[in-house]
């Protein structure tokens, strides 16, 4: 019996998209890893390969480019996405123009035959469009397979087993992309399989590799991200000292709860109150990529404070925090925003050999299956995601003591009455913030001139998208209610209805 070993080789050509990809071909139960283009030479006999999408125009003259004699060397199924097929199409003799607008959305797949990469497609399926320039001339022997509603190519093949696509199968938005993907795969052979429990013994090889006798400081929130990491650090047996830093900026009674939560998992923790500090360096500062510097750098002052000498710093990031930042030197990806693991503090201890992250490619649903793994209880692995620099994302503006108690007060409102009406697992992610001007308001028969509050509550698979959630009218009632009648200092409550893209999920 040949036991299969390949895996699927994504080539990263900076697309906001591309981990999930990586992800949907997991999904699909393989074996998939993330290279830059430099990379190609260090791939060892891939199973198939796929070129993702990215921001770049292929005329630019630095325009990320790739080794295709090494690609066609491997001798296996390559599909290349949106930059990569126009990619694809340059190197095998075609041509590539800008066009007069950029195409970003829903648009119509109409495949010209429903075999092949189109096999169980419908006749007119929806997929995501997003690209600038478009392909012009076709090289010879190659073919087109699917244009959109206008007649417009939007998917070619070479040879037996080498596609394009203009668009995006790897988001929800293209409906039959997972089909279309599946269909791709199943031109490539013996694809190794993907399983967490394997991927899981895969990162404890790493950490103990990468780790040795050192000693590893990991900072703990509370959160599924640090949780998991803590708990896969003491499983794989390395000496490592977790620490909790209480910011200031954490919701009401968090500090308790987190000191509960690990105590339930038999894993030592040391916390650190370093609220005052934290307040006082925000003190003034309004600019949101500021006040994410100064939390992320302070964070890293009061670990080494409280530890010493530690050699290493072990950080809870998942993939969606790498892309919003396009930290790594070799990234082709855009900037959206400087992520709090992503500070230069971190990337000089970086840089030094002294970080790791061994959660660094996956997506949240999957760190939950690897704390599932082992054996993390369900209600801590399905806490809502809470971000790095905590409630200073939910306050625009300067962050005060009194606006971040005013937020903490109707957060626990809004949560504590989403559990009550069975919503709150419903919600990936559900919070209050506070909107930074004053309304005028009547309370009490009198004049009140008080902050706005939002309320957002949205569902998402792994944070690159999201989408609001319809609660129900009484429930918002409710809470409303009570926060106006409750809580000091708010006088308005506000629901957001925003979708990402194009507004985040947080505030700031």
């Amino acid at each position: 019996m040949v036991v299969p070993k390949h895996l699927v080789a994504v080539v990263d050509f900076g697309s906001q998209y591309t981990q999930l990809i990586v992800r949907r071909v997991r999904e699909l139960g393989y074996m998939a890893k993330l290279y830059t283009p430099e990379e190609i030479g260090e791939m060892v006999d891939p199973g198939a390969v796929i070129l993702s999408g990215g921001p770049r125009s292929t005329s630019e003259p630095d325009a990320p480019d790739i080794d295709f004699e090494r690609l066609c060397s491997f001798g296996v199924p390559v599909l290349g996405v949106c930059y990569g097929m126009q990619l694809l199409n340059i190197k095998t003799g075609g041509t590539v123009r800008p066009s007069n607008r950029r195409e970003y959305g829903p648009a119509a797949l109409i495949p010209e035959k429903s075999t092949g990469l189109y096999a169980g497609v419908s006749p007119s399926s929806q997929v995501w469009m997003s690209h600038s320039d478009t392909v012009d001339h076709l090289a010879d022997g190659c073919r087109v397979i699917a244009r959109n509603s206008e007649g417009v190519p939007v998917s070619l093949q070479w040879g037996k087993n080498m596609f394009g696509i203009q668009f995006h199968p790897e988001v929800t938005h293209s409906h039959e992309g997972r089909t279309i993907l599946r269909n791709f795969l199943s031109f490539a052979s013996e694809l190794a399989p993907f399983d967490i429990g394997d991927f899981k013994r895969e990162l404890i090889d790493e950490i103990r590799s990468k780790v040795g006798h050192r000693q590893v400081v990991c900072g703990v929130s509370g959160g599924v991200d640090s949780t998991v990491l803590a708990v896969l650090l003491h499983e794989a047996g390395v000496n490592v000292r977790c620490i909790f830093v209480n910011n200031g900026l954490l919701r009401k009674n968090e500090a308790q709860e987190v000191e509960q939560n690990f105590l339930r998992m038999g894993v030592n923790i040391e916390t650190v109150d370093a609220s005052e500090r934290f307040l006082a360096a925000l003190s003034g500062e309004s600019s949101p990529e500021k006040k994410r510097r100064i939390i992320g750098s302070l964070f890293i002052d009061v670990f080494w404070d409280a530890v010493g000498d530690a050699e290493m710093l072990a950080q809870g990031t998942l993939y969606p925090d790498v892309i919003e930042s396009a930290s790594n030197a070799k990234s082709k990806a855009s900037v959206i925003k400087t992520h709090h693991n992503r500070v230069e503090r971190v990337l000089e201890l970086q840089a030094q050999g002294k970080v790791i992250e061994p959660l660094a490619f996956l997506f949240k649903d999957e760190v939950r299956a690897l704390g599932a793994s082992m054996g993390i209880p369900h209600d801590i692995l399905w806490r809502h995601p809470f971000p790095g620099p905590g409630l200073a994302v939910r306050c625009p503006g300067e962050v005060t003591k009194q606006k971040l108690e005013i937020i903490r007060e109707c957060d626990a409102i809004f949560i504590s009455t989403l559990r009550k009406w069975g919503w709150y697992d419903k919600c990936w992610q559900a919070y209050a913030g506070l909107i930074p001007v004053k309304t005028v308001g009547v309370k009490g028969d009198e004049r009140s001139y008080e902050f706005a509050t939002n309320l957002r509550a949205i569902v998402s698979e792994d944070a690159m998208t999201a989408d609001w959630v319809q609660l129900p009218y009484d429930l918002l009632r409710e809470v409303s209610n009570r926060i106006l009648n409750e809580v000091k200092g708010t006088n308005r409550v506000l629901y957001d209805v925003s979708t990402k893209p194009p507004a985040s999920i947080e505030w700031e």
